[in-house]
């Protein structure tokens, strides 16, 4: 759960009426109480995990405004290449800092365990490692931009 999430949340309770919200996810406990003269939020976040399962129930709802077809044209001509996925929801990034060079390139060749790109997720950077060996043929996500839970972000070619 990132930040701008958090602030709709804290939003919403406090436009809805509610005195008191707890939400419990694995990872994560947030409690959101609100009184006539202020709101007062506690988060209590565990260490990162690799993977965010809680999140699954909320991605169905954002994926349906996304276009069907187009995805469907693509998974033809992608269907040989192997995608590695975002293991987390936060920022993607190529590189580690703006002055260095990019971890991979279309046509860089990686092997297991090669970081592939960095996601930072409430101001933690998390590498993210492949998991495969193979070509960097396309590269599906932006510098700088979101990326959801199990969202491809590389296509690599393990011929």
């Amino acid at each position: 759960m990132d930040i701008k999430e958090i602030q709709n949340l804290i939003k919403f309770v406090a436009k809805s009426g509610a005195s008191e919200v707890k939400l419990e996810l694995e990872d994560l406990k947030i409690t959101i109480k609100t009184g006539s003269q202020k709101t007062e939020t506690t988060i209590v976040q565990a260490a990162p995990m690799t993977g965010m399962p809680q999140m699954m129930a909320a991605a169905p709802a954002m994926e349906a405004a996304a276009p069907a077809a187009p995805a469907a044209e693509s998974n033809d001509e992608d269907s040989k290449y192997i995608t590695v996925k975002s293991p987390i929801i936060g920022t993607f990034y190529r590189k580690s800092s703006p002055d260095k060079p990019n971890f991979v390139e279309i046509g860089s060749t990686i092997n297991t365990g090669d970081t592939v790109c960095i996601i930072e997720a409430m101001k933690l950077f998390n590498e993210i490692e492949s998991e495969v060996s193979g070509k960097i043929v396309k590269v599906l996500v932006d510098d700088a931009t979101p990326v959801e839970f199990d969202q491809p972000l590389f296509l690599v070619d393990p011929s």
